[in-house]
């Protein structure tokens, strides 16, 4: 890793039995691996993770004014808005006025931005066959299903009972 720290989980013997035992120390260094190498390639395809996101969200979810966007992205408006006119600026998503509200404008993802969406699909598929090349197939539909169940569960628990709280 390019910042000097090796994220591997276990160095064997170097490696106390209490840290092997620890899941969120084991997601959280695998987490920060896979935005690194996610982060290469998208940058080497002179993108950021949060241009996929956003014309991921514009071309599946459709148009969007920029608070709906911020809401369905997770992005803080503060950061969209200079994300989106970056975009603008390539001609991937277009602005027009609200026909309902002129106050506000309605983002639109572009021809462009379609074909740009694309090419980082193709990006970041080539990321999840680097980060996954261990696994098989199924192993892969696996790990990504159960992943996913506990995204969603530690979610519930954190709606239901609030941060901090088991």
């Amino acid at each position: 890793m390019e910042n000097g720290y090796d994220l591997r989980f276990d160095h064997g013997a170097e490696t106390p039995e209490r840290l092997k035992r620890q899941l969120s120390r084991l997601v959280g260094m695998t987490a920060a691996q896979t935005r690194h190498v996610a982060g290469q390639a998208l940058a080497a395809a002179g993108a950021g993770k949060d241009d996929f996101v956003v014309l991921a969200a514009l071309a599946e979810l459709g148009p969007a004014s920029q608070a709906a966007l911020a809401a369905r992205t997770r992005i803080y408006t503060s950061d969209l808005v200079s994300l989106l006119n970056g975009l603008a600026d390539h001609g991937w998503i277009s602005r027009a006025p609200d026909p309902a509200d002129k106050r506000r404008n309605v983002i639109t993802i572009t021809d462009g931005g379609q074909r740009r969406l694309a090419e980082l699909d193709r990006v970041l598929d080539g990321v999840n066959d680097q980060i996954m090349a261990p696994l098989g197939r199924d192993e892969r539909q696996q790990l990504f299903a159960l992943l996913g169940r506990v995204n969603a569960h530690l979610a519930d628990v954190q709606l239901s009972d609030g941060p901090g709280r088991p």
